[in-house]
């Protein structure tokens, strides 16, 4: 299937609930009222509950329990309730997709994402921005697998979702692989430009004319996500540490394997999101 016909597949594409492509355009609006965004938030109950849950649970260490989204956006901020609105519009947004598991690839996800956050804190770049880029930098391979299944059964013979030759397999049965997919849905849900920046750049970062910093660090995110789930050793990750990437961000690979807290810290209390 070519890569535009991809895209008139309806019943591939999630579906993404009116307040999350409001939150979603607020992006892109310096101006945007966190009270109107609260308000629209508080008449959606099922994000809302969500949105609250996730806000009391031990992930955000908060010192009072948090009862209306507007005391969670009082307390964590507008740009965190955003990040956590847009992720739990994209885990919801597919709800079956045939011969994929989904409970693992949005655990995978959310991985990557807080590895990415802890890195960007590092790095002292947007951290929040991080967390919503790797929550989403493998979402084309859900658009994929919904349009085309049988095509992409074949792939998944050869190389797993969460197989590093996935990108290049993709590539030359198709002529594009599901990073170009997400960062193509990003541009369709009026993203930032930004954001399918990352995407689209994050599996071959240094391949690109114009180095982009978020893409390493989502793509080191990926491989350390990639590693858990494989449950490969220090040695073996020794082994496939992405080095040159790592050394263009001035990331040791001691940074993340010995100074990172271990994965399921670092997730601690998110598990409702990927539930």
């Amino acid at each position: 299937m070519n890569f535009d016909a991809l895209f008139l597949q309806q019943h591939a594409l999630p579906t993404i609930p009116k307040v999350v492509q409001e939150v979603i355009d607020s992006f892109n609006n310096d101006r945007v009222s966190v009270e109107d965004i609260a308000q629209k938030l508080a008449a959606d109950q099922v994000l809302s509950a969500k949105i609250l849950r996730l806000a009391n649970s031990s992930y955000y260490h908060v010192s009072r329990s948090i009862g209306t989204v507007d005391d969670a956006v009082l307390m964590l901020g507008f740009m965190t309730v955003r990040t956590l609105v847009v992720s739990t519009g994209l885990t919801n947004g597919f709800k079956n997709v045939s011969g994929f598991d989904l409970k693992k690839f949005w655990r995978y996800s959310m991985h990557t994402a807080v590895i990415a956050k802890w890195l960007s804190k590092q790095k002292k770049t947007n951290s929040d921005f991080a967390f919503t880029v790797g929550m989403m930098h493998a979402i084309g391979q859900l658009v994929m697998h919904a349009a085309m299944p049988e095509e992409m059964m074949e792939v998944d013979k050869i190389a797993g979702a969460l197989d590093a030759r996935r990108f290049d397999i993709e590539s030359k049965s198709f002529g594009y692989n599901f990073a170009d997919v997400g960062a193509e849905l990003a541009v369709r849900w009026k993203f930032p430009d930004e954001f399918g920046t990352a995407i689209r750049c994050f599996p071959h970062p240094l391949e690109h004319d114009n180095f982009d910093p978020m893409a390493g660090i989502i793509h080191l995110a990926a491989w350390r996500s990639r590693a858990f789930e494989h449950d490969l050793t220090a040695e073996e990750m020794q082994a496939t540490f992405p080095t040159e990437v790592a050394a263009k961000l001035n990331i040791r690979i001691d940074m993340i394997l010995t100074d990172m807290p271990g994965i399921s810290e670092l997730s601690e209390g998110l598990e409702s999101l990927v539930g």
